[in-house]
């Protein structure tokens, strides 16, 4: 994917006190307005015209922009494999990195970046915006100037927040724990499963109980293959065989993450029961998820999730879909099958409670 690259030091003629990459994908944060008032991609080599106050951050900044950028509904795995593999070739030189992604399928790509990129100890921190950073009241302000902050921060030279994080609307979520639950405010995503790691204030205050810390020893790890045979059946009141048969009988399925009610309910139809069965009998992995936004999948603890653990489905525990989908990408495309059915009930990177 073509893209281009800017330098800029916020720090001279001091010296920088951290180097951080900004990857811009796309999306409202990025945009401003034209001479004719049409909204086009922001030029980020003139970041410090429209923030001034990025210079009381000291940081050297690599800025790589790309050249179409793209709405985040228009976001595909082979964006998270372009995005993973910049940062796995900068990871030497920079302390920590802010991609700027649409909000849409935010919560998917930080997800996604967290299985790709195993081993981290920088920090890798998402934001975006519900406004463009033209508008007077554009968030894209304050979230970037926070991220990189985030990105940037230190104690004894080991980064504050080693993970894939989202920061929006004054808080720092785990990437894949976190859902956009809002469209119009500017709070947009919500972590009900795992506290903040961060909420920004006056100050930031990190919550360090909550926060990865890595043994010392990782690597980092570049998975990118990825596997998209895979499909979410959602049950709802109503659903018709032909519909769970169109997905359960799809050509190449090798998952299904099934989104159920509560902690993990099913209807016990016997219909329902036989094309599940008959799908895990042919190979296909079946993964619970709770529609639920909080809770956790605990199948046998109601006669409606006993009948789906009695005939193989794997419980997801308290994983968001966004996490389940992309863990089941990353896992069967570098493992296979059999190796994904040990590892997709287990934590990797924080993703569920064990």
């Amino acid at each position: 994917m073509n893209y281009k690259q800017v330098q800029i030091n916020t720090a001279t003629p001091e010296k920088a006190r951290s180097r951080v990459m900004i990857i811009y994908t796309g999306g409202t944060f990025g945009m401003a307005h034209d001479a004719s008032g049409v909204l086009v991609p922001f030029d980020f080599a003139l970041i410090l015209q429209h923030l001034p106050t990025l210079r009381n951050l000291y940081l050297e900044l690599t800025v790589i922009s790309f050249i179409n950028p793209i709405d985040s509904s228009n976001v595909q795995p082979e964006h998270w494999q372009t995005i993973a593999k910049i940062i796995y070739e900068n990871y030497a030189e920079h302390d920590g990195f802010v991609v700027l992604h649409g909000t849409d399928t935010m919560a998917f790509t930080a997800s996604a970046l967290s299985f790709m990129l195993q081993g981290l100890t920088k920090p890798v921190i998402i934001t975006g915006a519900q406004l463009p950073i033209s508008e007077p009241r554009s968030d894209a302000r304050e979230n970037l100037i926070t991220s990189l902050e985030i990105a940037a921060a230190r104690i004894d030279g080991k980064a504050v927040v080693p993970e894939v994080c989202i920061y929006f609307g004054d808080e720092l979520l785990r990437g894949n724990r976190s859902k956009k639950t809002e469209s119009m405010h500017f709070d947009a995503f919500q972590s009900e499963n795992y506290p903040p790691l961060a909420k920004a204030g006056v100050k930031i205050e990190y919550n360090e109980s909550a926060i990865h810390q890595p043994s010392g020893h990782e690597q980092l790890q570049f998975l990118q293959r990825l596997d998209t045979s895979i499909s979410i059946l959602k049950l709802f009141p109503g659903i018709t065989r032909s519909t769970v048969e169109a997905i359960t009988n799809s050509a190449g399925l090798k998952a299904i993450v099934l989104e159920t009610y509560g902690s993990g309910n099913a209807p016990t139809t016997a219909w329902f029961i036989d094309l599940l069965k008959g799908a895990i009998h042919r190979g296909i992995i079946v993964l619970n998820i709770s529609q639920c936004p909080g809770g956790m999948v605990v199948q046998g603890r109601y006669e409606t999730s006993k009948v789906l653990q009695e005939i193989g489905v794997i419980s997801g525990g308290d994983m968001t879909t966004e996490a389940a989908l992309t863990k089941l990408m990353v896992l069967i495309g570098e493992y296979g099958l059999a190796e994904t059915k040990i590892k997709i009930g287990k934590s990797i990177v924080g993703e569920l409670t064990d």
